[in-house]
């Protein structure tokens, strides 16, 4: 039997963190998991303390993070599921000790220094940092399948920005967007992408029967979307919100061809741009996706309007924002990685 692959991940105790775990111990391909932590205390010491749900299935033990111990344990492939300045500092070591990383954090996403100043980094070796930015990939799989299999770095791509992206890439690859019009994202997810950290923004009692605009014209995930669509910044304007559920994204993003279509000519021009992609379901004209649909998979599910006008398109894009927004998008680019099916350990 072919051996399988050692990996290891950090940041198992978040939600994206635990949702990937979940994947990972199914993967056909794969042994069990090393689960790092960089927290000390007996309430650390098993996954099974902090998620009750991974009860009964054997242990799974967290250790400290131990960069000799990886390499004597065989590990090839890091996860990191960790804040940004965390992977940050971490993906160097990892990439300097010959493994591969897919970072599931913002740190490694952004090329352009305008948009990188957002999250603030402070690095000590600045060479060393612009090399990696350099050669890591954004992977987003159905752009940039054909970087993935040779890459060391993954930079995993944001919730947002995952549904923006897919929805709009086809339409700019094409040339039919009128960009002097602008482009409008009006984003909603629910409160799992904001982390597992409580604020006063996400506790209860402020998200319950509510709905609220945040971060509008800065949120970090815009970067991405300008960066990958090869727009300028003054073409994008994004307003994300915060729906009272626990998980999904819905994206109605609002765009002015710049020349009149049928909808039959924009539906062909979405399922020629995404055929033979695996995880993008386009649903055909006036069908719209719910967040319902997409939920607890790696879907990103299509549909769109056409105005009478023939010009006015509203594409409407789902994601489950910790599935193909985060966790079920880094099995997707490790799948990639070793030449495996794209379905397997996702299906």
């Amino acid at each position: 039997m072919t051996a399988k692959l050692k990996i290891a991940l950090l940041g198992s105790t978040g939600y994206s963190g635990a949702e990937l775990m979940r994947l990972l111990v199914r993967h056909p391909r794969l042994d069990k998991p090393v689960l790092l932590s960089r927290e000390k205390g007996d309430d650390c010491s098993d996954l099974a303390n902090i998620f009750p749900s991974f009860s009964g299935n054997g242990s799974y033990p967290l250790q400290p993070l131990s960069w000799p111990l990886l390499m004597q344990q065989g590990v090839e492939l890091l996860f990191l599921a960790t804040p940004h300045a965390a992977s940050r500092s971490l993906v160097p070591e990892a990439i300097a000790r010959g493994l591969r990383v897919i970072d599931l954090s913002g740190a490694w996403r952004l090329k352009q220094a305008q948009h990188q100043a957002i999250y603030g980094f402070e690095d000590e070796d600045l060479l060393t940092a612009a090399e990696l930015t350099a050669k890591a990939v954004y992977g987003l799989p159905e752009l940039n399948g054909d970087q993935i299999p040779n890459a060391a770095l993954i930079a995993n791509p944001g919730c947002y920005a995952t549904s923006v992206i897919l929805a709009l890439a086809p339409l700019l690859n094409a040339g039919i967007v009128d960009r002097q019009h602008g482009i409008i994202s009006d984003s909603k997810s629910g409160v799992s992408g904001a982390g597992k950290e409580p604020t006063s923004r996400t506790h209860f009692v402020s998200v319950a029967d509510n709905l609220s605009a945040y971060s509008v014209f800065y949120h970090r995930h815009v970067g991405e979307m300008v960066e990958q669509l090869k727009l300028d910044a003054g073409q994008m304007t994004f307003t994300p919100h915060l729906l009272p559920i626990p998980r999904g994204i819905l994206s109605t993003v609002y765009v002015y061809l710049n020349h009149p279509m049928e909808p039959a000519e924009v539906e062909s021009c979405f399922r020629s741009f995404y055929s033979g992609k695996r995880w993008v379901r386009v649903f055909p004209t006036p069908q719209l996706p719910e967040i319902q649909f997409s939920l607890r998979t790696n879907y990103c599910d299509l549909g769109f309007c056409l105005a009478d006008d023939l010009r006015r398109l509203v594409v409407v894009s789902c994601v489950d924002n910790l599935l193909k927004g985060a966790a079920g998008q880094a099995v997707q680019n490790m799948n990639l990685m070793y030449g495996w099916g794209e379905e397997e350990g996702l299906q």
